[in-house]
């Protein structure tokens, strides 16, 4: 009772290709994939040293400045309503 045997299944793929065509599952397959491998290339990126250790802190140092700091701040006052 807790699992359906292949012939439900094959009848849940017909309703499905019947309802949304082969073309448009096609897409979606291809999208899929392409979100799949573009994840698959970010975790390798992510995980991988960097080739150079000498240029890791100068990153680090450019990408932690504060982008606004020559502006003078913004005074804002919030308004309520009644």
């Amino acid at each position: 009772m807790g699992s359906f045997s292949i012939w439900h299944w094959l009848i849940v793929l017909l309703i499905i290709i019947l309802v949304f065509g082969t073309k448009k599952l096609k897409n979606i397959g291809s999208d899929l994939g392409g979100a799949v491998k573009g994840f698959k290339d970010g975790m390798k990126d992510g995980s991988a040293p960097p080739a150079d250790p000498a240029a890791a802190p100068a990153q680090q140092v450019a990408a932690t400045g504060t982008p606004h700091a020559d502006k003078a701040p913004i005074d804002v006052e919030a308004k309520h309503k009644p």
